[in-house]
């Protein structure tokens, strides 16, 4: 069984459109999304009608889809402390997601355990245990252990950094970050997922890095008009932190 996972698309509609070219040429027969569907991206609505729209994928609710369903005072002024441009771009956001999307995106799971031709696998948006938890690349082995402390399923897959990685623990577990559809922050901003072949009780995982339009995204980005579109924008061609 082969599968595609990704995560972190953040309204991108060009690097969605190429990284799902690939994995049709790779024949994946299912998608298994790690969420942030829409937040801070140049056309979320279009993003979230695609993904609800599709059969074969499996979806749960990564850390900004909460946002969007959660969207209030609170929420808003959380994101104004910390990330003005991200409190900009919710508040934008929410102008075209009614209480539709908002209830599609309230009704995702936040982590999903299944078995895949007899793998135990656990799909988190953050890690295990929070879902803006980072694991990042280079982290002691000590602390991915910590983070996953309590689990016993053989693959762990999480996003949320937009940075690829991956590790083997002590405990004979993977766990392994698939980066960033949307918005990679990685040297190229090639839009980054993982496709997986599953056999009886094994696994063979590769990261596929997916060259797009991303040039049309940023144009996209910036036209969305609100205070900080621009700096989005500009990260889509550039990056640098999705920490603004």
């Amino acid at each position: 069984m082969r599968v595609a996972v990704l995560s972190d698309i953040h309204g991108n509609v060009q690097a969605l459109e190429a990284v799902m070219t690939d994995v049709i040429n790779q024949k994946c027969e299912h998608v298994y999304c790690l969420g942030d569907l829409a937040l801070a991206g140049p056309q979320p609505k279009e993003i979230i009608d695609y993904v609800m729209e599709q059969e074969n994928w499996t979806v749960i609710q990564g850390n900004t889809d909460k946002m969007i369903a959660n969207f209030g005072p609170e929420v808003l002024e959380f994101l104004e402390a910390q990330y003005p441009i991200m409190a900009n771009a919710l508040a934008d956001d929410v102008k075209q997601l009614d209480d539709l999307y908002r209830a599609y995106m309230s009704a995702l799971p936040p982590q999903l355990s299944q078995i895949l031709e007899g793998n135990s696998v656990l799909f988190v948006h953050g890690s295990p245990r929070a879902n803006n938890e980072d694991i990042l690349p280079e982290m002691p082995l000590e602390e991915i252990e910590e983070i996953i402390d309590g689990t016993s399923e053989k693959l762990i897959l999480c996003g949320h950094t937009h940075i690829p990685c991956g590790y083997q623990t002590n405990t004979g577990q993977t766990v392994v970050n698939v980066g960033s559809v949307g918005r990679p922050m990685t040297d190229k901003p090639l839009a980054c997922y993982v496709v997986i072949d599953f056999e009886e009780g094994s696994f063979e995982l590769r990261h596929r890095f997916i060259p797009y339009d991303n040039h049309t995204a940023a144009r996209l980005m910036s036209s969305r008009g609100f205070v900080g579109a621009d700096r989005l924008s500009d990260l889509l061609l550039t990056p640098t932190s999705r920490h603004i």
